[in-house]
């Protein structure tokens, strides 16, 4: 059981630090920060669901 609950802790850390990113990005003044912010991010994400499946980890579909 604690092979399966390490990966899904992984996706979620992963998509936490992604969402922290966009927040940062939010509200980021200099637009160059905040579409770096936006990239970093969505590497992150695209990196989560490349490793570990597309929705893997959560419950919520979207």
């Amino acid at each position: 059981m604690d092979g399966e609950s390490r990966p899904n802790a992984r996706v979620r850390q992963l998509r936490d630090q992604a969402e922290e990113l966009e927040r940062a990005a939010q509200h980021a003044a200099d637009p160059e920060e905040r579409q770096r912010l936006r990239d970093r991010a969505l590497r992150i994400r695209e990196k989560s669901e490349r490793e570990y499946g597309r929705g893997s980890g959560t419950m919520d579909p979207m």
